[in-house]
C-alpha cells in the first residue's frame, strides 16, 4: 500500500507543478515590461534589426510581451520605435535567449 502511495505521488506531483505554472512551450505574458531584461532584449532586438537592415530605428520602450520556456527563453515583444525625424510605431520582435550561453538571436522583426 505505501509503494502504490509513492509511486502515485512521483506520478501526480510533476503534472501538477505543470498545471499549476503553465504548460511548458505556452506564452505567458510579461507582467513587467519595464523590467531591465525585457527592456535590454528590446533594445538588442531594435539595434539586430538595424543592423541587419541598415535601418536607423531608436527604442522608446516596450508595450507588451510574452514570453515562453523552449530551449532557453522565446520573447514576443511589441516594441515603439521612432525612425529618424519620423513617427513612432509599434513593432513586433521575436528573441530567443539562453541566458546561461550568454546567447541572444532575433528572429523576426516587423511593423505592426
Amino acid at each position: 500500500m505505501m509503494k502504490s502511495l509513492i509511486c502515485l505521488s512521483l506520478i501526480l506531483l510533476p503534472l501538477i507543478s505543470v498545471v499549476e505554472g503553465g504548460l511548458l512551450g505556452s506564452w505567458k505574458p510579461i507582467k513587467d515590461v519595464s523590467d531591465k531584461d525585457i527592456v535590454s532584449l528590446a533594445k538588442y532586438a531594435i539595434e539586430e534589426h538595424n543592423r541587419q537592415s541598415k535601418a536607423n530605428l531608436v527604442f522608446e520602450k516596450v508595450v507588451q510581451g510574452k514570453e515562453q520556456v523552449v530551449s532557453g527563453k522565446m520573447y514576443n515583444l511589441t516594441i515603439a520605435a521612432k525612425s529618424y525625424g519620423g513617427a513612432t510605431k509599434n513593432y513586433e520582435a521575436v528573441v530567443v535567449e539562453r541566458a546561461w550561453e550568454h546567447f541572444r538571436d532575433l528572429k523576426s522583426f516587423k511593423a505592426l
